[in-house]
């Protein structure tokens, strides 16, 4: 029970890493708010987990403070964020990708982090304490061809992992992120183009433990960063990639 007595918001956690992420921390204590477009898989892994799910949308600063006010309502605060909603595009050559397209992807992975700072930070500074938790990828390390503004998208949210976490050490509150490489989730067919055994066995010969991450890793990974055992670490962007990065 590593986060018990803890109150913790994941976005998107309806499905995929985020679904992990949230059973991981219902069973090791912790009382989770699901926040996520998606209402039917929302619904369903609160039912699978005995959490609490809202539907919000993480680049909609109305949705993203009625997200914390849930939390406080209904469970009385909070301590721990994980932004880890995100989306990607179709490999493509960079001039390619739409305007529209981009725009979403710098809504919902960089914006959505901004947006849920500013209203995470003020509280976790008037309590003197925090954890937030971002989603980065191995493709903010290790860019991909064809992929460059999910990959750009993602060095970002490492870069902001870092600034976040040198100014707001001196307040208590801890910031890291996770770099997971591409898993069994439903982003999985948008980062390989297509969903198939070759595909995917040409992605998995990239990876020297030679398989994808799944949800179940992540939860792991995510509950060491947020727990109390991780207190002396801030700022780190956590590779769960089976050695894609060496």
């Amino acid at each position: 029970m590593r986060l018990a007595g803890k109150i913790a918001i994941v976005t998107g956690g309806g499905s995929g890493f985020g679904e992990g992420i949230v059973a991981k921390f219902v069973a090791e204590g912790a009382k989770v708010l699901i926040a996520d477009r998606d209402e039917t898989n929302a619904a369903r892994v609160a039912q699978a987990t005995g959490a609490r799910w809202l539907r919000v949308d993480v680049t909609r600063a109305t949705d993203v403070k009625a997200m914390l006010d849930a939390a406080q309502t209904w469970f009385g605060g909070l301590h721990i964020l994980v932004n880890n909603a995100g989306i990607g595009h179709q490999p493509q050559p960079l001039e390619g990708l739409p305007e529209d397209e981009f725009d979403r992807i710098a809504a919902v992975n960089m914006k959505a982090i901004y947006l849920a700072a500013k209203e995470a930070v003020p509280r976790f500074k008037a309590q003197g304490q925090g954890v937030i938790l971002n989603m980065a990828s191995t493709a903010g390390v290790s860019p991909r061809p064809q992929l460059a503004w999910y990959n750009a998208s993602k060095g970002w949210v490492i870069t902001a992992t870092r600034a976040m976490a040198v100014e707001l050490a001196p307040f208590g509150i801890r910031v890291n992120a996770l770099n997971p490489v591409a898993g069994e989730t439903p982003l999985l067919k948008t980062f390989l183009g297509e969903d198939t055994p070759q595909m995917r066995a040409k992605f998995l010969a990239t990876i020297p433990l030679g398989r994808f991450s799944t949800p179940q890793d992540l939860g792991n990974a995510a509950c060491f960063l947020c727990s109390d055992e991780a207190a002396m670490i801030t700022g780190v962007a956590l590779e769960v990639d089976g050695g894609r990065c060496v």
